[in-house]
């Protein structure tokens, strides 16, 4: 989801609770290149998505989005928050690559990483043989996997936020009025806001009872292995959700209200010991 930019000052103080603050500098020149962006790119709305740390330099990631908040999604990256430059969707390779580099992000989107991938040959036959092929991948190129990652397993919204509209468009519901305060700590209640990949594969049945124009992504709660921590803040005026997959993401929703929002700041690797912590 990210952090909207009318509710930008808002919403960086209550990610606080996560650890995650910004200096007052960098908030500054967020809040000017967010309203320069919008208007450049011509976006219907523009988020801070967070940040990746590297070891020289960190990443602070936007998204612009156009009608179909779903679909028409676009990250730029900046270092110093006021130069930003746009990050091409990864492709399929890019995706494949990243999940095998090893190592922290440098900060030098130029930075060319080895990556060693292994292949079973002859594997029907008794001379099994292991094929060692070494790619290159681009710091930026891994980044745009990166990123696309983290939105397919721990981007999150409340129930009800979004709605599909007629034409296929996903749009922020103007009407959504917040969770109760119970329905807020239950993982049934938030959505991944990404392509539905479960739903598909409920029965007909199953998908013919629901609300198509509400419940049209994954519930959360049928993740495995369950990777969410939820907890209340201020007595229970505030939620929070953390992924315990993708440490660093942290989403916010003040009950009975429409505010909401998730921010994401580490290192931009998976937690891969979640299934041994649960």
């Amino acid at each position: 989801m990210g952090i909207e930019a009318k509710d930008f000052g808002l919403d960086v103080d209550l990610l606080a609770f996560s650890g995650i603050v910004f200096s007052p500098e960098q908030r500054a020149s967020l809040q000017t290149s967010l309203v320069i962006l919008k208007e450049q790119y011509k976006f219907k709305t523009i988020h801070l998505w967070g940040k990746i740390l590297g070891i020289t330099d960190d990443y602070f990631i936007v998204q612009g989005r156009q009608k179909d908040e779903l679909k028409e999604r676009q990250f730029l990256y900046s270092k110093n928050c006021i130069e930003w430059n746009m990050l091409n969707a990864a492709d399929d390779e890019a995706k494949e690559l990243s999940l095998l580099c090893q190592g922290r992000f440098t900060g030098d989107p130029s930075h060319e990483f080895e990556v060693t991938k292994y292949t079973i040959v002859n594997e029907n036959t008794e001379d099994e043989n292991v094929d060692e092929n070494k790619s290159q991948l681009r710091e930026e190129e891994r980044l745009a996997a990166v990123l696309w990652k983290i939105e397919q397993d721990a981007l999150i919204i409340p129930r009800g936020s979004y709605v599909l509209q007629p034409n296929g468009n996903v749009e922020r519901n103007r009407t959504f009025e917040g969770l109760t305060v119970t329905e807020a700590g239950k993982l049934t209640n938030y959505f991944h806001f990404r392509e539905p990949i479960q739903l598909q594969q409920k029965s007909l049945i199953h998908r013919a009872a629901l609300n198509k124009s509400v419940h049209f992504l994954d519930t959360i709660d049928e993740d495995i292995p369950k990777g969410w921590s939820v907890q209340y803040e201020r007595g229970s005026g505030l939620i929070q959700i953390r992924s315990l997959q993708w440490l660093g993401m942290a989403f916010f929703h003040i009950p009975e209200t429409n505010r909401f929002g998730s921010l994401y700041c580490g290192i931009g690797e998976e937690n891969k010991d979640l299934p041994f912590m649960l």
